[in-house]
């Protein structure tokens, strides 16, 4: 049996091959239109029509999720062609789903009749956004402009995909391996112990004479970058990831004419739905309203951001001149000098705190916290994954009548490795629920790239992360926690599914705050050589330089959001003919954003957008300003915790109940409201960021 036909339990991971991908999503896109044949036929019910379809639509999404998760985490040739011919074929569905008529009218008629006022919330919800994506997905475009439509959804699928492999290529194929040692200046032992395994790996390379391997992949770049005293090291290592995908390496790595395309597709398809710009069709299921709110958004976060970032430039170019002697601060010596200026003023390093937070610990103390929260127990379970290192646990409901019952499970797969695309990421494996007496189990996929163990499993030591790594890890288990803990019964508003795409980001940002509490930190930590907890003075001193830099860290993310928004909203690559200030290329508006937004400019050969995954390959499309949307609410929502005790069940079983259980079954600032009881404000953001008065 084709292991991407079964439904009835958890993936089966450790069977699939790339030679089931194409049998097992024809035959699933066959029996998606035979549902759809069914549907135009059948009564306009929720139980006739939206029923049936949505079940042969999410058997086709689980297969198809778990071939595009595969190709995330497990990349190889066989199956990048697998997924590459099975793409178009996917991308060709949905598109004619989103534009089927009947379809539309059917929806149509529900929403009319008198059916509909009787059924769920949710479900109500379900129907009046399947209404809206009808209309975005063209369904009421004459014939012609729907078949360019499907063609410009099915190129940029390809691009999409395109892109993201190119990047991938592009970081995987370039390494350094230094055999001087007085090069490795600074870079801690750990570190300098995993470049050297990594070389011991390398067959390439001679056996004997100690050698040092370093890569793109960010356990190795980061740390040279922040550590290396060489400072050619930092350069080069910097310059290589700065052009990645870009006209400087291979040409059929680079990004360059695929962002063009991209671009240039997305506007014509903005226009074939009457749209002005892309962006609005972005902004149609967002909570933000127009590309015009979004930039003022971003430009009244600036204004308050700005100060703090020229006054946060200005200290690390006369600390670099006076106590480093680099004169002209480049931006390869960037996190170097910051890191140097941070263990100058408050007394610690990264690599200091590091060592008190092993992977065992940290999990442990990630889980601590959601079950003082929400009233749940997290546990060690079995299940088939994709990787040795990956691992599987449950959750369960620890309070009510439904207590000690199974609620979720979530897989986590947390090393960085050459297969594995990079940043973090939580994507959804299965949805929760109901399907006639018994609800469905979700499950999440949580994907970090943190440095693996050193040395055999036997004498070696536990995988250690930074205090940034721990914070990313909160950061995506919020996003699972909101996927898993959801209550709703309702495939297309539970967990994740229907949220705003700029609310998204408030349980994961929300969960963050918690890894900056001492009562939270102190249960967590535990020295890799001493097993000490993290000292209460460490810990003050990670506090006080918590906002350090804090103005130069937002404007970089205001940097990034205004140049998606302005390149979806007013981009005209064809303007510069008649106005040579227009930028004729992403890259040109690139810089033209930095001018107005930067306060520490990036060198003229930095092509940032040629591995901008998040908006060219993923779903950040006109929605990258969303992290600062989002971290508004959070921070606000925050404050509740802040105000009432940070581990205070009722707080938590109040967020649990109002933002987490709901999913998408109502619109983000309802959930807002009903969690906070008024509309966000901007205050606690600005507080957190030292950037107002606690």
């Amino acid at each position: 049996m084709n292991p991407l036909l079964q439904f009835s339990g958890l993936p089966r991971f450790d069977e699939v091959k790339p030679q089931h991908v194409v049998p097992a999503i024809d035959e699933l896109l066959a029996a998606g239109r035979a549902a759809i044949e069914a549907a135009v036929r059948a009564r306009p019910t929720w139980e006739e029509f939206v029923a049936p379809l949505e079940d042969a639509n999410e058997r086709l999404g689980r297969a198809w999720g778990q071939v595009a998760h595969l190709h995330a985490v497990m990349d190889s040739p066989p199956l990048r062609e697998a997924y590459n011919a099975a793409l178009p074929k996917v991308s060709q569905y949905w598109t004619e789903l989103g534009q089927n008529l009947q379809l539309f009218q059917k929806y149509k008629e529900l929403a009319r009749s008198a059916q509909f006022t009787a059924l769920s919330p949710a479900r109500r919800k379900i129907v009046e956004n399947a209404l809206r994506d009808f209309r975005l997905g063209g369904a009421e475009l004459p014939l012609e402009k729907k078949q360019r439509y499907a063609e410009i959804q099915e190129e940029l699928a390809k691009l999409s995909a395109k892109f993201s492999e190119n990047v991938l290529d592009a970081t995987n194929a370039f390494s350094l391996v230094i055999e001087e040692q007085k090069r490795l200046s600074g870079i801690p032992a750990d570190v300098l112990q995993a470049a050297r395994e990594a070389a011991d790996k390398d067959e390439k390379q001679a056996v004997g004479k100690p050698r040092w391997k370093f890569t793109l992949h960010m356990p190795s770049y980061l740390p040279v970058m922040q550590y290396a005293d060489d400072r050619s090291l930092r350069e080069r290592l910097y310059r290589e990831s700065a052009t990645r995908a870009s006209e400087f390496g291979r040409p059929d790595w680079d990004n360059t004419a695929l962002i063009a395309r991209i671009v240039e597709l997305r506007r014509e398809l903005a226009a074939l739905l009457g749209y002005a710009s892309y962006a609005e069709v972005s902004l149609e299921p967002k909570m933000a309203h127009s590309p015009a709110e979004v930039l003022g958004f971003l430009d009244d976060l600036g204004r308050h951001a700005r100060p703090f970032a020229e006054k946060d430039a200005a200290e690390l170019r006369s600390f670099a001149r006076s106590e480093l002697g680099i004169e002209e601060l480049a931006a390869w010596d960037v996190p170097y000098a910051s890191e140097k200026l941070r263990l100058k003023r408050y007394a610690f390093s990264d690599q200091e705190v590091k060592q008190y937070f092993p992977e065992e610990a940290v999990l442990q103390g990630l889980f601590r916290v959601a079950q003082a929260l929400y009233q749940i127990t997290i546990t060690p379970s079995q299940a088939p994954v994709w990787h040795e290192d990956v691992r599987f646990f449950e959750i369960r409901d620890a309070s009510g009548a439904a207590a000690n019952a199974v609620i979720g499970h979530f897989y986590m797969d947390l090393y960085a490795r050459d297969t594995k695309r990079g940043g973090a990421w939580m994507d959804d494996a299965i949805t929760r629920r109901r399907k006639g007496a018994a609800i469905q189990t979700p499950v999440a996929h949580l994907n970090c790239n943190f440095s693996r163990p050193l040395g055999s499993p036997a004498g070696g030591k536990p995988a250690l992360f930074t205090h940034d790594e721990v914070l990313t890890l909160f950061h995506e288990f919020g996003h699972g926690l909101h996927h898993l803990l959801t209550r709703v019964e309702d495939l297309g508003v539970s967990g994740i599914n229907g949220v705003e795409w700029d609310a998204v980001e408030l349980p994961s940002q929300f969960m963050e705050n918690f890894a900056w509490e001492w009562d939270v930190l102190r249960h967590m930590t535990r020295h890799v050589d001493t097993g000490a907890s993290l000292p209460r003075e460490l810990f003050d001193k990670m506090i006080a330089a918590k906002n350090f830099q804090s103005g130069l860290a937002m404007l970089r993310q205001i940097e990034f959001a205004e140049f998606d928004m302005r390149l979806h909203s007013e981009f005209d690559p064809t303007s510069g003919r008649s106005d040579p200030a227009s930028p004729r290329t992403a890259q040109e508006l690139l810089e033209q954003v930095r001018d107005r937004v930067a306060v520490l400019k990036p060198p003229a050969f930095n092509r940032f957008a040629n591995s901008f995954s998040h908006i060219f390959a993923g779903g950040y499309a006109a929605g990258y300003y969303s992290y600062k949307w989002a971290e508004v609410l959070s921070a606000d929502a925050y404050s509740f915790f802040e105000e009432n005790g940070i581990l205070d069940a009722r707080a938590g079983q109040r967020f649990r109940d109002e933002i987490l259980a709901v999913g998408g079954s109502r619109p983000a600032a309802e959930s807002f409201r009903a969690f906070r009881g008024r509309e966000p404000r901007v205050d606690a953001l600005l507080r957190h960021n030292g950037m107002i008065a606690a």
